[in-house]
Order: structure tokens, then sequence, then C-alpha cells
């Protein structure tokens, strides 16, 4: 019997394709994104599903999906699928790691170069014929040579972001002892007073919930900066509000937020020592259609009772993800 899956998204064509040429394929027509009552409805006769990051698969949505056998995530991170609950009725769940590392590190170094450079006020002062002549004390920035670069989470995205840092004159130091990388690794009240600019790259779980808290902020460097480009949830949101109030820090950039989306009514993504963006990490053609390809594959081998490449629970296999009971 031909697998039934569920697609809550267009994605690229190429995966798209693929997918439908081997399920039984239904994709949400709209609005988006998908409403949770027509999420627990569309999924309750599936085998499959490919969801985004912005789809909350509860263990309530989960225990609904009696055929269900695998969850293809199209993200990096799984913060948003009750992973312990799957595990427990034998669903797969998989991720896409590696194919978004780079273009998550080149948008960390953007956001900071555009912050500590003050591009966006400087370019909004041009458009507002602010810009009256050359002065040697007008739109003045800071600059990163000779600065250090503090980073939370040495995974993929972390040591890609640390590779680039030479090419701006940064030394680099990590927080804690964990991965396999050749930075000095600190503590947490060293490595604070040691960053210029920290930056966060570790997944959302229960122990970095909010990590990043009014302690955490405290310690920082005065005029240090800020720069999440992970999950939303690793900031303690209102004590960054405070800290950037009262001059603690220079600045932060960030591009998630605890509840996405905001907008200009959120008084971090519209303070003046705040550059926001609205989670484009990945947002390159290639990528997101790489994103695509990987989670399309992960979950036809699931459905094929074949183990798949990025299975983020493996304790869970083979469970219903295979094709007859083990």
């Amino acid at each position: 019997m031909t697998p039934r899956v569920l697609l809550t998204h267009p994605v690229d064509r190429g995966a798209w394709a693929r997918l439908a040429e081997h399920t039984n394929l239904t994709v949400w027509p709209g609005p988006y994104p998908i409403p949770a009552e027509a999420l627990a409805r569309e999924l309750s006769s599936r085998d499959g599903l490919v969801c985004l990051l912005a789809d909350v698969i509860a263990s309530t949505l989960l225990d609904q999906s009696p055929n269900l056998r695998a969850v293809a995530n199209l993200a990096v991170g799984y913060d948003n699928i009750d992973v312990a609950h799957a595990s427990r009725l034998g669903i797969a769940v998989t991720n896409t790691p590696d194919v978004l590392t780079e273009a998550t590190a080149e948008l960390t170094w953007a956001i900071l170069l555009a912050l500590v450079r003050g591009v966006v006020p400087a370019r909004q002062a041009l458009l507002d014929g602010q810009w009256r002549y050359w002065s040697p004390t007008g739109f003045l920035g800071r600059g990163l040579f000779g600065q250090t670069l503090g980073i939370v989470g040495m995974g993929r995205i972390g040591r890609a972001v640390a590779a680039s840092a030479p090419a701006f004159g940064m030394s680099v130091v990590a927080l804690g002892s964990r991965g396999t990388h050749p930075y000095p690794r600190l503590e947490r009240d060293a490595f604070l007073a040691a960053a210029d600019v920290v930056a966060l790259h570790v997944p959302l779980t229960r122990d970095t919930l909010r990590m990043v808290d009014a302690s955490f902020l405290a310690g920082m460097k005065p005029g240090a900066f800020l720069v999440n480009t992970a999950r939303g949830g690793l900031v303690d949101e209102g004590a960054l509000l405070a800290a950037l109030d009262r001059g603690q820090l220079a600045g932060a950039a960030l591009d998630v937020f605890e509840q996405e989306p905001v907008d200009g009514r959120h008084p971090l993504a519209s303070h003046p020592r705040v550059l926001a963006t609205p989670h484009i990490g990945s947002a390159t053609v290639a990528t997101r259609a790489a994103m695509a390809d990987r989670a399309v594959d992960n979950l036809l081998m699931a459905l094929a009772g074949q183990r798949p490449r990025d299975l983020v629970n493996p304790y869970a296999w083979p469970g219903r993800c295979s094709p007859s009971p083990p």
C-alpha cells in the first residue's frame, strides 16, 4: 500500500515531485501556516509527515495519529516535536543537519557586522536625507579587529562561525568543554569576561531554555554584543531588554525570537540597539532546496523500513517505522 504523507507547506519543486512520485501526497493548500486543528485532522490518517519548525507536533497530536510512522522536520532543531513521546510510540523523527551550516554561519556574520557598524540606521539616515556632508564624527560604529568572539555551542554551525573569525582579526573562545575543536574552553564567568561578542549556536532543550538570563547578561563585558541565530528560547527576552535599556550591552543581533513571528511592536525587534531579522539563517535558494531534499530522503527511507540518515531518536527504531512488526 502506498504510504499516505502530509506536507504542511510547499517546498522546492524537485523534492516535492519526488515525494509525490513515491507516496500518496497531500500538501496543505493554505492559508499558511497550517492551523493546529487542520494539522490534527489531516494527520489522523497519515503514515508520514514533512513539517516545519513552526508546526507544533505535541504528544496529543501524536496520540491522535495512529498510523504515523515518521516525522521529517525541515530544520536542524526539533524542539517543536515531542521527540520523547514519538519515541515511546515508535515514530521516527528526523532533521536536516549539515546542509544549512554555512548559510547560518554567513547570516551570523552578516547581522553581526551590520550591527556593530550601524549599517541599518546609517542607511535609513541616508534615505531620510540626513546625510548632509562627510563628518569625522558621523555614523560611527564599532570594529571587530582585535576583539574576542565567544561561541556558545561548538557544533557544526558554531565551528563554521569560528572558522571565519580570523578574517576579521578576532580570537575565539568557547563556553564549556564539550566538542572537539582547537579553541580555548572557558567556564561561564571567564568566558563572559573575555568575550566582546557572544554568539549562540546551541539547540533549544530543557537545559538551554533561557540560559541567557539576567545573571548571564550581567556577567558579560560592559558594551559587549549578543548574536542569536539559533533559537529565541535561549534568551530571557525581558532580561535582555533590561540589559539593553540600562546600557549593559552595546547591542544585540537577533534572527530568532521566543514566540514567532514578531513585528515592529515587539520591544526587542524595535529597540534602537537591536538588529532584528525574520528567522532567515537558512534562507538561501540552494540551502532551502537541500533541506527539502534531505527531509524527503529521510521520510522515504523511514517509510520503506530503512534507517533514515538523520534519525534523531535511534532508540525508537524500528518501532512503527518498520513495515512489519519487529
